[in-house]
């Protein structure tokens, strides 16, 4: 069959290009060879964050005095995981894009030829473009035993039927704080093993540690500086000689984009593939190496469906446009659901410096009158870096509870290029957690 535009992969970034170009009327079919949805809709995003929210609703409640807070039911909290994803069943994911006039292929599909797409032995056409949307897999460490060993991965972490007695998760990344912290609430004995010397290595030095405080007062060990040499099933041998025992281990080690080759495709900010002529092929989301994050990718799908259209209609995307990728380089968002939330948009301090900037660092305790009546004790900590020559933000981290719902403001700043002399007009409401904004810029001066 021939389409204006195929797109190979159904996840939430394959859905937001075919839904753009679905609806700018060119022809489209989208290619799923497992569920439509996705990673984020069955086995990441939404499970795990199910996973994760009754245990912080109840530590929330017992942060606050007069309040009678019980203890959770993990039966039921597994059940109300498991309505998040529809059972595993996409029936109402294909509904929805069947109602926006968009094809569904069911089938493992393959580039082929120029504008040429392979399903089991069909041959599928495309007149206008080609994306490759196919995300990306675990990546499995080099260790002795692991192809003969059965391990969790994220999947099996946030499917799973029944809380494990023990787990030990191999990994100090996203996927494996959250984990770890879901499965300890629920009531599983868990061990965090992290080769480094915190968790989290790519965010400000100061977070791994208050989420490692976080996750010991649920109960996790945490093993620092911990390099594992061998697996096999329910034990995990470290470099050192010493042996973690788990009924399940969970490897959370990365991923790597689901490519043959497993290398990602390069592109320009538009989602064209470098090196292949005839401006037809286009690439977004994890398969593209830029930011292995379910809101960037769906960014960078309504990008490329923007992209192809404009290109359909004769025109070039611009700089700053729709059609654009831009926020890629300069103002990715990440939220680390634990408990301390992590909420980081931007640049690290020490990313700032290597790429040539003059910065100055503000560092301030999250200590308004928003965050003590937001929780008793209320703990947390703040970062915001500013270009010295622009005065304007490159990166903002906020470690705390519930502090995510502030990293928007943060994005925003940064992407519309606020001065710190502007932002003194930008006045946080009381008595809110937001009010540490003022705070900031009282401690930057003028």
């Amino acid at each position: 069959m021939d389409f204006d535009v195929i797109v190979i992969g159904g996840g939430p970034v394959g859905e937001n290009v075919a839904w753009r170009t679905a609806a700018g009327g060119l022809s489209t079919a989208m290619i799923e060879k497992e569920l439509v949805g996705g990673e984020c809709s069955y086995w990441a995003c939404m499970p795990s964050k199910a996973l994760l929210r009754p245990g912080h609703a109840l530590a929330a409640a017992q942060r606050v005095q007069g309040v009678n807070a019980g203890s959770l039911d993990p039966a039921a909290v597994l059940a109300r995981r498991t309505s998040f994803t529809s059972n595993w069943d996409d029936s109402g994911q294909v509904k929805w894009a069947e109602s926006e006039n968009i094809h569904v292929i069911r089938g493992d599909g393959e580039v082929t030829g120029e504008r040429e797409v392979t399903v089991g032995g069909e041959v599928h056409r495309a007149r206008q473009a080609v994306v490759v949307c196919t995300g990306s897999v675990p990546k499995m460490p080099p260790l002795e035993g692991i192809a003969d060993t059965p391990v969790w991965t994220s999947r099996e972490a946030t499917s799973a039927r029944e809380v494990p007695d023990s787990l030990v998760v191999l990994g100090g990344g996203v996927v494996g704080v959250e984990m770890a912290q879901a499965w300890a609430r629920l009531g599983s004995k868990v061990t965090l093993v992290v080769s480094g010397d915190r968790p989290l290595p790519r965010m400000e030095e100061f977070v791994g540690p208050l989420v490692v405080e976080g996750l010991q007062e649920d109960g996790v060990e945490v093993l620092l500086n911990a390099r594992a040499s061998a697996i096999a099933p329910g034990a995990l041998t470290l470099q050192d000689g010493r042996v973690v025992k788990g009924s399940e281990i969970l490897v959370a080690t990365g991923r790597v984009p689901a490519t043959k080759d497993r290398k990602p495709l390069t592109i320009d900010d538009s989602g064209l593939v470098s090196g292949v002529d005839g401006r037809w092929l286009y690439a977004a989301g994890d398969v593209t190496g830029r930011a292995l994050l379910t809101h960037q990718g769906k960014y960078q799908g309504r990008a490329v469906g923007t992209a192809i259209l404009e290109r359909s209609r004769g025109f070039e995307p611009k700089q700053w446009s729709a059609g654009q990728a831009w926020a890629d380089h300069v103002a990715v968002p990440q939220v680390v659901f634990t408990d301390p939330e992590v909420a980081f948009v931007g640049h690290t301090a020490e990313e700032a410096r290597a790429a040539g900037r003059e910065i100055k660092v503000v560092d301030l305790d999250i200590a308004v009158a928003g965050s003590s009546l937001h929780a008793d004790g209320y703990r947390g900590k703040t970062r915001m870096v500013v270009d010295e020559r622009t005065r304007t933000l490159v990166g903002v981290t906020f470690v705390g509870q519930d502090v995510a719902e502030l990293l928007h403001s943060a994005t925003v700043a940064i992407v519309g290029e606020v001065t710190v002399d502007r932002l003194w007009h930008a006045v946080p409401s009381y008595p809110t957690i937001s009010e540490v904004w003022l705070r900031m810029l009282e401690a930057y001066g003028l």
